[in-house]
């Protein structure tokens, strides 16, 4: 059976560095913990808003930036969609930050073990640096279209030239992704090749 050699001073303190990343992959669930905390009170509001309370309908138009002459009498379509699409934009960000915790964590850092495990997420059976990747710009385009679709149904609260702009980087992230699926793709084979 062969046994991994012993590593000199300097390679296991450069190989050891990589604990460095803990303290990050720990902020981040703690940014985590805060999205959770924001959900949750955006949707108490929301339930509140809709059984007629106007201190929470007031606190929605403010969270949203929605633009009104008035404040509306009661909730309309346009400020439960808009307050919806926070949430689900919430969500995705959380799903992001689950995707670079776990994923970074296991590719950079040290592997969790998880084989076996009911709850181990798919995609991490597989995961390197290049599946990270795709997977990060993936969810990046999906958070860019929740906020290009809620610019775009409060437009009135917006400056011509913002949307434009908005519009503009969201193209660069979805030309982005697309450039980085297709060079691991063009990548893909030749590593393959390598191993005959």
């Amino acid at each position: 059976m062969k046994t991994d050699p012993q590593l000199r001073p300097l390679p296991r303190l450069i190989f050891a560095s990589r604990w460095l990343q803990l303290p990050l992959y720990l902020g981040l669930i703690l940014a985590q913990g805060v999205y959770v905390y924001q959900f949750w009170t955006e949707l108490v509001h929301l339930i509140e808003a809709a059984f007629g309370n106007q201190h929470a309908l007031e606190l929605l138009v403010k969270s949203i930036g929605y633009k009104s002459d008035a404040l509306p009498e009661k909730l309309n379509e346009t400020v439960l969609m808009l307050v919806v699409l926070g949430l689900i934009d919430v969500v995705m960000i959380s799903n992001l930050l689950i995707m670079v915790i776990v994923g970074g964590y296991e590719t950079f850092v040290s592997r969790m073990d998880l084989e076996g495990h009911p709850d181990q997420p798919e995609w991490l059976s597989h995961v390197n640096a290049s599946v990270l990747k795709v997977k990060l710009g993936t969810a990046i385009i999906g958070i860019s279209s929740i906020h290009l679709l809620k610019t775009f149904i409060n437009a009135a609260a917006y400056e011509e030239k913002v949307l434009m702009f908005q519009t503009v980087i969201h193209l660069a992230f979805l030309l982005s992704a697309i450039a980085i699926a297709y060079t691991d793709r063009l990548l893909a084979p030749a590593e393959g090749s390598h191993g005959h």
